[in-house]
């Protein structure tokens, strides 16, 4: 086949990957806005997981359910042979963001989640994409594998992490995810690198009146572990980032605490220096224990790697982005758009439905971390960011969640699917770009050998 024709055919595949979204959007929009509704949290998305994996099913997947012992995590697979292309789609929600659909804010049940990060579009427009993907294989005007993840518990405990320790990644040859946002553009950004700590400090309960000199305050040791922690502040790069707050520091005052516990997290731009800093943090929680004379445990509870950009592949997203074209709205959505923002107490600037030319990749990357990191030092990982809420929307909030359950999140939502779609195409039929991609990964990567920060045992599904 020349050339000319390959890129002919190539096009043709494209047109049909925007067909096949198309014909399915109203079932898209119908699974994004039913997950909406569910808002279940990280490992607890038992509805919106089933809802995803039966769809693929029906769709002509394979499916294996509860992989890497977790009940919501699955994979759906078509094809056979290489290469083996992999799309990542999450569904969990965030606790205490529930939210109507309109752009005043009203709560849809007191206490109860919100997908204020818009992970209920993630998964669908993943599957969207991978369904067009599957139909082409069918058909057979592609070859190889598709394989969609569903990755459950991305905002908490790590899902992808506990799903890379079993392996579940390793024989891919690309790997792509996308994100909702408030504009569109393919990432060149990484993200922060994380570790999640609990520290607990034993001590003895005492009178707090009568006799406190028989007991031993863990709370003591737990007040003068922060004070070190925030001592340490100024001995850390610019970078670094720690937050914490006290999960246990009593129940009475006239009981001396023989109980405090303190849940600590560390971020930096790479791994290697969250590893340094939380080896200090060790020895600020061992000098705790000492000074209150009590006694002290450091749990890991999990740890992110930061994000490996790869900007062959993030090209290959860009033109594919622009092939599928921007997202243009209606009067009303931008009157919704300039409403909600202005509720929230905020300038609007309207929604950017354009796309944003391709950036090259800051030395410190904005705040945030994602277990995609830990994905991407195994495969060569593209991630695409698309609008789906007014331009600087606040994340993490209700407006992202009102928005992400009407058509601004939608129209979001089948652009995303489009554009991985189109982007998988060219990595079905172009070796030479895979070549390329593996081998800036591999220089990324350098001699960084992966290993899960996770703890000793099973993944921590909840019992109930």
């Amino acid at each position: 086949m020349t050339a000319l024709a390959q890129n002919n055919s190539v096009s043709a595949n494209k047109t049909l990957v925007l067909s096949s979204i198309e014909k399915h959007q109203n079932d898209l929009i119908k699974i994004s806005d039913q997950i909406w509704g569910f808002a279940e949290i990280a490992m607890r998305e038992n509805k919106s997981s089933k809802l995803l994996a039966d769809y693929a099913e029906a769709q002509g997947f394979t499916v294996k359910r509860a992989v890497a012992a977790i009940p919501t995590a699955f994979i759906a697979e078509y094809g056979s042979g290489k290469p083996i292309i992999g799309i990542l789609g999450e569904f969990d929600a965030l606790p205490g963001l529930s939210q109507k659909a309109q752009p005043t804010k009203e709560v849809l049940l007191a206490g109860a989640p919100g997908h204020g990060c818009g992970h209920n579009m993630f998964g669908t427009a993943s599957l969207g994409a991978a369904i067009a993907i599957k139909e082409l294989i069918a058909s057979g005007k592609l070859k190889g594998t598709i394989r969609f993840y569903g990755t459950p518990a991305e905002e908490d405990l790590a899902g992808k992490v506990w799903m890379a320790k079993d392996g579940l990644f390793n024989d891919l040859d690309v790997c792509l995810d996308w994100h909702p946002d408030y504009e569109n553009k393919a990432n060149m950004q990484s993200s922060q690198a994380i570790t999640d700590y609990s520290i607990s400090f034993k001590g003895k309960s005492a009178h707090a009146a009568a006799d406190p000199w028989n007991g031993r305050s863990a709370l003591d040791a737990a007040e003068l572990f922060a004070q070190g922690i925030n001592y340490m502040r100024e001995h850390v790069k610019p970078s670094v980032r720690m937050h914490y707050v006290f999960t246990k520091a009593g129940k009475v005052p006239n009981v001396v605490p023989d109980e405090a516990s303190v849940w600590l997290w560390i971020r930096d731009t790479k791994r290697s220096g969250v590893a340094e800093v939380s080896e200090r943090m060790k020895d600020i929680a061992k000098g705790a224990a000492l000074m209150a004379g009590v006694s002290y445990e450091v749990k890991l509870n999990n740890g992110l790697y930061e994000l490996l950009i790869n900007e062959t592949g993030a090209k290959a997203l860009q033109n594919n982005m622009n092939f599928v074209g921007p997202i243009t709205y209606t009067k009303e959505e931008l009157d919704f758009a300039d409403k909600i923002m202005k509720e929230y107490g905020l300038a609007s600037n309207g929604i950017a439905g354009g796309i944003k030319p391709l950036e090259t990749t800051k030395e410190t990357p904005p705040g945030g971390s994602t277990d995609v990191g830990d994905v991407s030092y195994l495969v060569p990982e593209i991630t695409l960011l698309a609008t789906t809420a007014p331009f600087e929307a606040p994340w993490h909030s209700w407006v992202v969640v009102a928005c992400g359950g009407m058509s601004i999140g939608h129209k979001g939502m089948l652009f995303a699917s489009k554009s991985l779609g189109t982007t998988m195409v060219d990595l079905f039929e172009n070796e030479q770009l895979r070549k390329d991609i593996k081998t800036e990964f591999l220089k990324r990567k350098g001699k960084e050998v992966w290993e899960a920060m996770l703890p000793d045992g099973p993944p921590p599904v909840p019992k109930n």
